[in-house]
């Protein structure tokens, strides 16, 4: 039976990063999640999410497809995310998602809690922060579009901040943190934990 990683962490700890090389691990497949928010510059349908509007995911929602879905409200208006079952073969495949701490937790409740596995990737939100704005690239954009991404940035920090509690990754039954302030440290402790799942 396959397992189902789930990397989780607050806004621009380095998920994508981390994400991105270890799905070059030919032992793990991607679960691609499907989303409502518009496509961002170099972001591929499909591979990154599956970009879809309300009506297709309710459709998807209707046939007993979703597994988990959460919907954020951004200053952009309403963006939803959904992790959807259609291919997903734990008979033959492991996995790798990104997540939020909830989604991991819907996930885990709908496959168990000995299939999915949670990589819980930290760094200090000084760091965070910094990455986040150049992101967003802001020093290329018009007043009014910085200030709008200024303001979902801190949306999404202050929500963070409720969403990764000390509380709530107690009960999620996060016990490790892996800590990417050293990419290279993080990525082989990952590596290397994948590999005794597996």
């Amino acid at each position: 039976m396959g397992k189902i990683f789930c990397l989780i962490g607050k806004s621009a700890s380095g998920k994508d990063t981390i994400y991105n090389a270890l799905i070059k691990n030919d032992d793990l497949k991607p679960i691609v999640l499907y989303t409502t928010r518009p496509i961002r510059d170099g972001e591929i349908p499909d591979v990154t999410y599956h970009f879809v509007d309300d009506k297709r995911l309710e459709e998807l929602d209707r046939l007993g497809k979703v597994i988990e879905k959460r919907t954020y409200d951004t200053v952009f208006g309403p963006w939803t995310y959904a992790t959807v079952s259609c291919d997903i073969d734990l008979k033959s495949n492991s996995y790798l998602i990104i997540g939020t701490l909830q989604s991991f937790v819907q996930i885990k409740e709908y496959f168990g809690e000995e299939i999915v596995i949670p990589i819980y990737i930290y760094i200090d939100d000084e760091i965070r922060y910094q990455r986040a704005i150049a992101r967003e690239d802001l020093q290329e954009i018009e007043d009014e579009e910085v200030k709008a991404k200024l303001e979902e940035i801190k949306r999404r920090f202050r929500a963070d901040e409720i969403d990764f509690s000390e509380e709530n990754l107690a009960v999620a039954g996060i016990k490790k943190r892996y800590n990417n302030f050293d990419f290279d440290k993080c990525y082989e402790e990952i590596e290397e934990d994948i590999k005794e799942y597996l």
